[in-house]
């Protein structure tokens, strides 16, 4: 069965749980669903695609990706994004995992920035980008780590401020802002139960668990694929891939979510 064809068997089995007369609501009988299919995760193979693309040679520069600092020295990923997003002296900036990524691709293996960001995401059903496989082998080796985002250093509290700031700012057709789907408890899009991100519990939780594989589009979706669609689904402009308030908004989701135990890539709607 390929993607598209899982997709509208999904689909079509969300229907008919939306309209199941038994007493268990829409939501459990979705939770049940995710829990059959946790085994066998499609984000695995996209996982398994990005880890064979960090130690090959590629780029200008014909070199691997093992020389990159996450944060707890070259070429260690365990448990690094879990403390993601934090300060890097080499660029004087905040970095979440994807816009660090990003730096390693253009300064060691010589690709050009513009064409990373040109597609950043696959389309439906399409194979997943460079830039979602690494991302989804580099949160799966966080798995079981506690989020640890930091606050040391003065950029790491001026990132969270502005993170604060664009959860709260109201605007757009439609006069919306991050809170109007996740300030309060209860609420839900269709199917779609809505996270408190105001609730740290229920902050740990969603962050824990992005990226995902959103069985709907066949595809791995990032963090930072997350920012956009929310900014998309508030009627804003586009926000710009590693632009400096997607790492804010992550950084203040992270520290919100500071306790909580890595899951991801997790298995989504």
């Amino acid at each position: 069965m390929n993607k598209l064809t899982l997709a509208a068997c999904v689909a079509a089995l969300l229907g008919l749980l939306a309209t199941n007369a038994g007493a268990q609501s829409a939501s459990d009988e979705i939770a049940k669903y995710r829990a059959m299919l946790a085994d066998g995760n499609p984000a695995e193979l996209v996982e398994g695609q990005g880890e064979a693309m960090w130690t090959t040679k590629r780029g200008p520069n014909n070199v691997s990706l093992e020389r990159c600092d996450f944060g707890k020295g070259p070429g260690v990923l365990k448990g690094a994004y879990a403390e993601l997003p934090r300060y890097f002296k080499d660029t004087d900036q905040v970095m979440d995992f994807e816009s660090r990524l990003l730096h390693c691709m253009v300064t060691l293996q010589g690709f050009q920035r513009s064409e990373l960001v040109r597609q950043p995401y696959s389309a439906q059903g399409e194979r997943a980008t460079d830039l979602e496989a690494l991302t989804a082998y580099g949160v799966a080796e966080s798995r079981g780590y506690k989020i640890k985002v930091p606050q040391t250093h003065p950029k790491e509290k001026a990132a969270y401020a502005r993170g604060q700031k664009a959860f709260y700012y109201r605007g757009g057709p439609f006069d919306f802002n991050c809170a109007s789907c996740h300030g309060a408890d209860g609420k839900r899009i269709r199917l779609q139960d809505l996270p408190n991100l105001q609730n740290p519990a229920q902050t740990q939780k969603a962050f824990a668990t992005w990226p995902a594989y959103r069985v709907s589009q066949g595809a791995v979706r990032t963090m930072q694929w997350r920012m956009n669609d929310c900014f998309r689904q508030q009627r804003f402009p586009d926000l710009q891939y590693g632009s400096l308030t997607s790492v804010d908004l992550i950084t203040f989701l992270g520290v919100m979510a500071q306790g909580g135990t890595m899951d991801a890539p997790a298995l989504k709607r």
